[in-house]
């Protein structure tokens, strides 16, 4: 799962999740490989003739088009969200792809958390409230993940507001 609960002590809890990441830089470097070399087959018939440059230059563009993609992919989900629930207060710091980092804090015993099963961006949305604001949390996570992470987080947060 792409997250992971750190226990330091009974009253602090931390949580950080990050989009899961199915192709790593070697398999990226193994796709290209073979995917340039495949487009090469029908080329070896065109050596020689006017028609070889015209369409190397059409696959060498598809090529930096996937390319290019693929690294926009990695960029984007650059992501890291943290959750800290201490015996004061429970502190959601997230980092967006383009480096700029959000925060929210609430005191933990009025901190709420939802799972909205439909009319959210994504199937089984889940939210933190309190302090007049909601925020989401683990929206890039898949659906299974999101669900097992609010049983989680729903028992965590029960356990600190009974004490």
């Amino acid at each position: 799962m792409p997250y992971i609960w750190s226990k330091k002590e009974d009253y602090n809890h931390c949580v950080e999740l990050w989009p899961y990441s199915s192709l790593p830089n070697k398999g990226f470097a193994i796709f290209i490989l073979i995917t340039f070399l495949m487009l090469n087959f029908p080329l070896y018939t065109l050596l020689g003739t006017k028609y070889f440059w015209v369409i190397f230059t059409f696959l060498f563009v598809m090529l930096a088009a996937v390319w290019y993609a693929l690294r926009r992919n990695y960029k984007d989900r650059n992501i890291l969200e943290k959750l800290t629930i201490t015996a004061e207060i429970c502190q959601l710091t997230r980092q967006n792809p383009d480096g700029k980092h959000q925060n929210w804090e609430c005191n933990r015993y009025w901190t709420k958390v939802a799972l909205h099963e439909s009319g959210g961006p994504v199937p089984n949305y889940i939210t933190l409230s309190g302090s007049g604001r909601v925020v989401e949390i683990g929206s890039f996570l898949s659906e299974p993940e999101r669900k097992d992470l609010y049983n989680e987080l729903v028992k965590v947060i029960k356990k600190f507001q009974s004490n």
